[in-house]
């Protein structure tokens, strides 16, 4: 996927920018749950120091990600905004997992992978290790399932993990890498 339409690569208009602060913040303030003990006006600070991350937020939000923010790192001094829908991101699935997965298949490719999409929104994978703490919070993929990064060694060898959460329990499954499920997408995180 490109940037939509009027948008240019990490560049909001002022109209856009103060659009998806508002959404930001009262997702914020809806679920106070995913952040006890942050402040917006600390978040929203992040934002005039590095606008650029605004643009990768936009990403998230058009392709229905409804990012939030879910932690933070005292050591970095940064926020950590995670992909919070309820089941993977509409605008992104049906996606192999990266670009050697999507040149390798013959018949039937996909439009995008999970990587490239990623790298072309700023924003990266969950690790397992992420996905996992992200279910601590609230319940997520109960009906899809989320591409995470994959270790080289199982990537090597054409496979790829993705996850999902099912009778109370976070699940972790292979696939080819070059599979593709329309309840399949994948998760993004993003620090400010």
């Amino acid at each position: 996927m490109t940037a939509q339409k009027g948008t240019l690569k990490g560049k909001l208009s002022q109209e856009q920018t103060e659009e998806l602060l508002t959404e930001l913040k009262s997702r914020f303030e809806k679920n106070m749950h995913r952040h006890e003990g942050i402040e917006w006006e600390k978040v929203e600070k992040k934002f005039h120091a590095h606008p650029d991350k605004l643009w990768s937020l936009h990403e998230m939000e058009r392709t229905d990600g409804e990012p939030d923010v879910i932690g933070y790192d005292e050591k970095k001094d940064e926020y950590l905004f995670c992909d919070c829908s309820k089941e993977s991101p509409k605008g992104r699935r049906s996606v192999c997992y990266d670009r050697a997965a999507l040149e390798a298949r013959k018949k039937h490719k996909p439009e995008n992978s999970a990587i490239d999409m990623a790298e072309s929104m700023g924003i990266e994978l969950l690790t397992e290790e992420q996905y996992r703490s992200l279910q601590e919070i609230e319940a997520f993929d109960k009906k899809t399932s989320s591409w995470i990064q994959t270790p080289a060694d199982i990537r090597e060898l054409g496979g790829a993990l993705f996850c999902d959460f099912r009778f109370g329990h976070v699940f972790v499954y292979h696939n080819g890498a070059d599979s593709y499920y329309a309840a399949r997408g994948f998760r993004g995180m993003l620090t400010v």
